[in-house]
């Protein structure tokens, strides 16, 4: 294994336990922290280790790495990558008022389904539906 991939990293440290760097003290360089912070932080149990490394920034890659590998409990752990939500909406009323995301996801806050529908016929152009 020469360089060891994300889910190498995630399964290493969640349910094997075997320390990937003794195979190849080289592979250290595809170890990303940051991305390996944001999939732990979603899991209740490794939350608390999260918040110890994240006021660790400076941290070596070969620490952190060993930090999670054996202060962990071994068990299997998998959540679903965490992305912003959508509204069903934006983009209409970013299209029709010529907002932002943010200026949009306001303005859905406030207008009611009847204004939505008017905003919609009006953004209509024709065609047909697929």
């Amino acid at each position: 294994m020469n360089n060891p991939e994300l889910k190498d990293w995630l399964n290493s440290i969640n349910f094997s336990k075997e320390n990937l760097l003794d195979e190849t003290p080289e592979s250290v360089s595809s170890y990303q922290p940051y991305i390996i912070n944001k999939c732990m932080a979603s899991h209740l149990d490794a939350i608390l280790f999260v918040n110890e490394l994240n006021q660790l920034p400076y941290i070596d890659k070969r620490m952190q790495y060993a930090y999670y590998l054996y202060a962990l409990r071994p068990r299997k752990r998998y959540a679903p990558w965490l992305k912003r939500e959508t509204a069903d909406n934006l983009s209409a009323v970013k299209e029709y008022y010529g907002f932002s995301d943010k200026k949009a996801l306001d303005a859905l806050k406030v207008l009611n389904r009847d204004e939505i529908i008017f905003i919609k016929q009006r953004l209509n152009k024709g065609g047909f539906k697929k």
